[in-house]
């Protein structure tokens, strides 16, 4: 099957529509406005964006996917120095996650490194629900549409989409891949909020998805 679910989402989307509400306005917008900005388009397509966008002293992991995993990043920057910072971080924290999935390690410091607080301990039983599960996943994950708002210099948020279409489980022992078709939406939408450490590093504290929302219809 294509790459879904877990148990542990329910916590991850849990307080979605409050949060989503709160930074995304109503849905009583027209038709026309119900799909992210650039959600259906290619454009400025890149692997991890490097966060050397950011002034700070931090010594961010490099993080290398096995070659049968890859996190598509598209139109992941805007021209803003301060944004382009967020967004960098923000696809080095996805990165750490996916790696901590397919390695099976709760424990790896670059999820420390990229979050704090309930973020933190969300992605920790994530990862290990992968891990109870006996998966991993490989494939293709496209994220896009990206939307970047500063609170400040040390708050940020950042909405974004997920394409999950190319990505199936994979079993961890015999790493046979499941490409059964799946009834559930392979769009994501993520809403992350974001707190700037004291080495210039955008951690993530709280961290909400919602499946098959049609902000991220492509």
């Amino acid at each position: 099957m294509k790459r879904r679910s877990l148990p542990v989402a329910a916590a991850l989307v849990a307080s979605a529509a409050l949060l989503l509400t709160a930074c995304g306005g109503d849905d009583s917008g027209s038709k026309d406005n119900d799909k992210i900005a650039g959600a259906d388009t290619g454009s400025e397509t890149s692997t991890s964006p490097t966060a050397s966008a950011s002034a700070d002293s931090a010594d961010r992991p490099k993080i290398e996917l096995p070659s049968d995993v890859t996190d598509k990043f598209e139109s992941w920057k805007t021209g803003d120095a301060a944004k382009d910072s967020v967004l960098a971080d923000t696809a080095g924290r996805i990165d750490a996650t996916n790696d901590a999935i397919v390695r099976g390690d709760t424990g790896t410091p670059n999820l420390s490194f990229y979050y704090r607080d309930k973020a933190l301990s969300d992605a920790v039983a994530w990862v290990q629900a992968y891990i109870d599960a006996n998966m991993s996943f490989t494939g293709t994950t496209r994220y896009y549409a990206p939307q970047v708002t500063l609170s400040g210099e040390t708050e940020a948020s950042v909405v974004y989409c997920a394409d999950e279409s190319k990505g199936f489980n994979k079993n961890r022992k015999t790493n046979k891949v499941d490409r059964t078709p799946s009834s559930e939406s392979p769009y994501v939408l993520y809403n992350t909020r974001l707190e700037k450490s004291e080495q210039g590093v955008w951690q993530a504290i709280n961290l909400v998805s919602k499946r098959g929302d049609k902000t991220c219809t492509a």
